[in-house]
C-alpha cells in the first residue's frame, strides 16, 4: 500500500523540514519532536478497481495503480515492493506489502454490513521489527458493493508514539530523522533536490526546501523528479509546536491537505 507507506513515513515526512538558513546550528527547530494526535488530522483517499477475475487495481496515491490477484501470493508492485491480498472472508481482506522479502506493512480491511464503511487496521514495521499502528475509518464515495470503489478517510486513531529528530546539516541545512522508520532527509534551503536516505526510502526520492519567512518553510517532495507533495511547516512563536499542512499533488486526493502538529519531546538542543 504505497499511500500508506508514505503515510507511515508521513509521521517522518510530515515532520520532515522546518527552519531558516540563518538559524544555523542554534536553530530552535533542532531537537526531538513528538506527534500530537489531538491536534492532527490525516486525510487519505484510496481507490480499488475490479479488473478481472479476482484481480484488483489499487491506487494508494502514488500516481500509478498496482494490479494484483487476490490469492494471497506476493506479486510485483510499485517502488521495488511486493503486494499480497488475502480474502479472509467476503467482508474482510488482509493486505501485506514487502520490500526485499521483509514485511513493511500489514493491514486488515473490514467492510461494514451496509458496505458503505471500510475500517483499515494498519501496521507499519520498521527494519528493526518495531511496529506503528493506525486505525483508519473510510467512507465510500464511489462504487456500490464490495471493496471496489473510492474510499475517503473520515477518522483515524494513532496507537503509537511518533518522534522526529532534527539535527544541523552542513552548517546551513538540517537533517530530519525518523528513528523508527530509519529515514533521514537532509536539505539546504536553496531549492535544490537532496536525496532521502534509509532502507525504507523509495528509489529516486528527494526533497527540496525554501524559506518562506523566519518561522515557515515550504518543502517539495519528489520521486524520480515527479512532485508527490508540497508541505508548509510553521514553527509557533513560542517554538514549542510545529504545524504542518500537506498538499498532495494530483487528483487522487479529493481532500488535498493533511494537518499535523507536534510538540517538543525533550530538550530543544
Amino acid at each position: 500500500m504505497l499511500k500508506h507507506t508514505l503515510q507511515l513515513l508521513l509521521v517522518g515526512c510530515l515532520f520532515t523540514l522546518f527552519t531558516g538558513a540563518l538559524w544555523a546550528a542554534d536553530d530552535p527547530a533542532v531537537g526531538e519532536w513528538k506527534l500530537n494526535p489531538s491536534k492532527s488530522k490525516l486525510t487519505d483517499e484510496m481507490k480499488v478497481e475490479s479488473v478481472g477475475a479476482n484481480k484488483y487495481a489499487f491506487d494508494f496515491g502514488g500516481g500509478t495503480a498496482e494490479a494484483v490477484v487476490a490469492d494471497g501470493s506476493d506479486q510485483p508492485a510499485g517502488f521495488g515492493t511486493t503486494l499480497s491480498v488475502t480474502v479472509l472472508a467476503p467482508d474482510c481482506w488482509k493486505v501485506v506489502r514487502k520490500k526485499d522479502g521483509r514485511i513493511i506493512i500489514t493491514a486488515t480491511w473490514k467492510l461494514s454490513q451496509d458496505e458503505k464503511t471500510l475500517t483499515d487496521n494498519f501496521t507499519g514495521v520498521d527494519p528493526k521489527g518495531s511496529t506503528n499502528n493506525l486505525l483508519y475509518v473510510y467512507t465510500r464515495t464511489a462504487g456500490k458493493a464490495g471493496f471496489a470503489g473510492t474510499w475517503e478517510s473520515t477518522s483515524e486513531q494513532m496507537n503509537s508514539v511518533f518522534v522526529l529528530q532534527v539535527r544541523p546539516y552542513e552548517g546551513d541545512g538540517l537533517s530530519f530523522i525518523n528513528p523508527s522508520a530509519e529515514v533521514t532527509t537532509s536539505v539546504k534551503f536553496d531549492g535544490k533536490d537532496y536525496p532521502k536516505l534509509g532502507p525504507n526510502v523509495s528509489p529516486g526520492a528527494t526533497s527540496s526546501g525554501r524559506r518562506v519567512d523566519e518561522r515557515t518553510l515550504e518543502i517539495t517532495d519528489k520521486i524520480n523528479g515527479k512532485i508527490m507533495a508540497t508541505r508548509q511547516i510553521k514553527l509557533s512563536a513560542d517554538v514549542k509546536t510545529l504545524t504542518m499542512t500537506v498538499h498532495p499533488v494530483g487528483n487522487h486526493m479529493k481532500v488535498g491537505r493533511e494537518d499535523v502538529a507536534c510538540d517538543a519531546a525533550g530538550e530543544a538542543r
